[in-house]
């Protein structure tokens, strides 16, 4: 039985979607479609009916589909238990990773690991922390980045680095480069959307001060740390931002940075695994080398 027929079928019975199994497995949709045609030839029988749009698994699908994932589990195994034996570190690394992470830290990682690995190659697939930290819970991802902590008891949460939050604004919209907290409350105010790791940090620096979100004056939020940015620059409102999402914009004077008052804000980035999951060999070698590296 065909290896690769197996792993497109866990994929479309995993997605129930012939074109989101071709997205993930980069594959064009008729291509999916020949693997399943030819792995229900080979076991006479039909893995999903066709319900116009949408597809659903027969009884049959549903058997082989917990086969299916333990043959594709062994064969990577397989290839990774090679790889180590020739002293080689080898194949696709598929991480989660939060917007800023993602965006401003992963990238710099990966170009430094490639050159002492370059038989590893990457796919990163960017959420927000909540997003990222769901797909590890359900098994859908083995290895995350994100800028919060989200206390899962199954997860285990590994200290990557840490970074500063900071204020920023147009350089028009406040004139001095220091404000109170109570200040704050009062300037118009931009934020991520509820499951960002930013926005969870800022949160939690503020209650502890005293301050709760519904105490400023927010007047919008936004989906992506870009939008986030595009809106301050635009004279919108105050937001508390990655330093490291906004060190061009500060470079340039695009944004200005505004000193808080009595309160500073930090916060980590960590690599989440699950911790009933055996992670395989390169996806080991690379956690121990963000620890050690980053």
């Amino acid at each position: 039985m065909d290896i690769h027929h197996l792993r497109v079928f866990a994929t479309v019975f995993r997605c129930r979607s012939f074109s989101k199994a071709s997205e993930e497995l980069h594959l064009t949709q008729p291509t999916v479609s020949d693997h399943m045609k030819a792995l229900e030839e080979e076991l006479h029988c039909r893995l999903f009916d066709r319900l116009g749009r949408s597809i659903a698994p027969t009884q049959e699908a549903d058997i082989l589909y917990s086969y299916a994932v333990e043959i594709v589990e062994k064969a990577d195994a397989l290839k990774e238990v090679i790889g180590q034996f020739k002293k080689e570190v080898s194949g696709e690394l598929i991480i989660g990773a939060s917007t800023i992470p993602g965006t401003y830290v992963i990238p710099h990682i990966i170009a430094a690991f490639k050159k002492r690995y370059p038989s590893v190659s990457f796919q990163i697939v960017e959420s927000d922390s909540k997003g990222v930290v769901e797909k590890v819970l359900r098994h859908e991802l083995l290895l995350g980045m994100v800028g919060a902590n989200m206390g899962h008891g199954q997860l285990i949460y590994t200290p990557v680095m840490e970074e500063e939050l900071i204020a920023v604004s147009s350089p028009s919209l406040v004139r001095t480069n220091e404000i109170s907290l109570e200040e704050l409350t009062r300037f118009p105010l931009i934020l991520r959307e509820e499951g960002s790791g930013t926005r969870k940090e800022i949160e939690r620096s503020l209650d502890g001060k005293g301050i709760s979100l519904d105490a400023l004056t927010v007047v919008g939020y936004f989906g992506s740390t870009d939008a986030v940015k595009q809106a301050v620059k635009a004279g919108l409102g105050i937001s508390i931002l990655s330093e490291l999402a906004v060190k061009d914009e500060l470079k340039y004077k695009l944004l200005k940075k505004i000193r808080l008052k009595g309160i500073q804000m930090k916060r980590g980035f960590y690599a989440v695994t699950h911790r009933k999951r055996t992670l395989p060999f390169a996806y080991s070698i690379f956690v121990e080398y963000l620890k050690a590296h980053v």
